[in-house]
């Protein structure tokens, strides 16, 4: 995956459909030189390669030499991104705003301003039907400059017009750019950070939500900022774990979409992101049922044209799906069958590795490792956990902190006892260093130390002694990211009952369903 990463070339030729690529072939031979006859016998040579090796590429290129590859292949970069501009997308309000900024500054430069300027009303038309006050913006700038150079007369009172549209669009941005900084600056804090760790982090990030937080939120109005501002909220809740917040807004998220339809073929990639998060919530929620039909809803829209036909969005939504559907596993307790995707993730990974970000591709590991383990299958689990671990990665140290907890763990499964001393300090240490242990994990180094000393016929009251301990932390948001990233509970009820993990979470799920039906059924009496 790494060398496939690594040229931007072989990625943008990867990554381009059928008619695309038959499209840059017609658009190449139009004028076709020498040189074009080149672009294309490289083209060929990418397209046909599985991994970038420039040595193997020079070989299958015969006429390029070493020291012209750097400018045919910079050429032939810009050659595929202007054939892929003169495919006119109808459903791309950006292109179709841009074209009209063009056609207008065509008409401009011929000194037909009257004619300009109504390109412009049809741009700005069409940029307030789609809320874009970026390209809305412009037009008013560009607007602005042809009534001050020359005299129109195409309305009275034009300029308090066009200086009161440029305040209001100027104060709308002004809030859209303060909310989307705020919201991207909780989304790099939750990435690296992970869930708020202990007091400190809720006072810190507290104030600095309250501090960013613009004022004259109430006022929102615009979709934009009614959409950051929904985001800044979900990051926030989800990084103090406050479940039910997270669910709140990024329900109110997905909502916007119902609210605002003429956008969602425009930010479909917000959508996306806004149903991931309303999955997550539920899963964290522990909402069996809702995050069922969550699921079969977003399965349907996976078949839309808006998806199929837009790789980003098809990247995307398989990605959050397979998520939510591990997620859906997990809250069942069917870990076993939850394997059955496994071999679908590893070719998704393949596939689309190049599109993943590290951080995506490091949760999907940890989630196969955790169906592995809770199906008892501790070997493939600690494969899985090690690619974690040998990343040395920066990124959400939580996810860092509870793979080596996990592989500990799963040694400690396997009775791999020569190991598991230098384990535990070398974990624990790991923990202490990122300032990451919380009560339950102190509880659980203690146990595992005391477990070196014990005697088979003695661990079952001590794992009794752990589960009485560790219970009275569930309720402590602080406390709660080990039963998210570790189910330990389940774990330590499985090793007393003498079970699968497995069968232990979907025992428990089977109990709270005839639990709530009997309730529901009392209720209706």
């Amino acid at each position: 995956m790494a060398n496939r990463s690594a040229d931007m070339l072989f990625q943008l030729v990867k990554s381009l459909e059928k008619s695309e690529k038959r499209n840059f072939k017609l658009f190449v031979r139009r004028n076709s030189s020498s040189e074009d006859l080149k672009t294309i016998r490289l083209f060929d040579a990418l397209d046909k390669m599985n991994e970038y090796d420039e040595k193997i590429l020079l070989q299958r290129t015969k006429g390029i030499h070493k020291k012209q590859l750097s400018n045919i292949k910079a050429g032939l970069y810009r050659q595929i991104l202007s054939s892929l501009r003169l495919i006119r997308d109808e459903d791309n309000i950006d292109i179709r705003l841009h074209e009209q900024m063009d056609y207008a500054r065509i008409l401009y430069n011929k000194g037909l301003y009257m004619q300009s300027l109504k390109q412009l009303e049809r741009l700005k038309d069409l940029a307030r039907d789609h809320h874009q006050l970026t390209h809305l913006q412009q037009a008013l700038f560009f607007e602005k400059k042809i009534e001050a150079l020359y005299i129109t007369h195409s309305m009275q009172d034009r300029a308090e017009q066009l200086s009161a549209e440029s305040d209001q669009v100027n104060k709308q941005l002004t809030l859209v750019n303060q909310l989307s900084n705020l919201s991207l600056l909780l989304y790099g804090w939750y990435i690296k950070h992970g869930h708020a760790r202990n007091q400190n982090d809720l006072n810190e990030i507290r104030s600095f939500f309250e501090k960013h937080l613009p004022a004259g939120t109430y006022k929102a109005e615009s979709f934009y900022e009614k959409l950051y501002l929904c985001q800044c909220y979900c990051w926030y809740a989800s990084i103090r774990r406050d479940f039910l917040q997270y669910y709140r807004y990024s329900k109110k998220w997905v909502d916007l979409f119902q609210e605002y339809p003429e956008v969602l073929a425009i930010e479909t990639a917000a959508y996306i992101k806004g149903m991931h998060n309303m999955m997550n919530a539920l899963f964290y929620l522990l909402h069996e049922k809702k995050l069922h039909e969550a699921i079969r809803k977003f399965e349907s829209f996976a078949n839309t044209k808006l998806v199929q036909q837009n790789e980003n969005n098809r990247i995307l939504t398989y990605v959050y799906l397979y998520t939510a559907r591990i997620n859906l596993y997990f809250l069942r307790g069917t870990f076993t069958k939850g394997l059955r995707l496994v071999p679908f993730l590893e070719e998704m990974l393949k596939q689309y590795g190049i599109y993943l970000d590290e951080h995506r591709v490091l949760v999907f590991y940890y989630k196969i490792a955790c169906l592995y383990f809770g199906s008892g299958n501790n070997e493939k689990a600690i494969d899985y956990l090690n690619k974690i671990i040998n990343l040395k990665s920066d990124l959400w140290i939580d996810l860092q902190c509870y793979a080596r907890l996990l592989h500990l763990i799963a040694h400690y499964e396997l009775g791999n006892f020569d190991l598991l001393e230098y384990l535990t300090r070398s974990v624990y240490r790991y923990m202490a260093k990122m300032q990451n242990l919380s009560k339950v994990e102190e509880e659980m180094f203690a146990f595992l130390r005391r477990s070196f000393t014990i005697g088979a016929h003695a661990i079952r009251p001590e794992f009794e002694k752990l589960l009485a301990t560790l219970k009275k932390y569930e309720g402590n948001p602080l406390e709660s990211r080990a039963f998210a990233y570790l189910d330990v509970i389940s774990w330590l009820e499985s090793k007393i009952n003498n079970v699968n993990v497995q069968d232990v979470i979907a025992g428990r799920l089977k109990y709270f369903k005839k639990i709530n039906h009997s309730k529901n059924a009392a209720e209706e009496k």
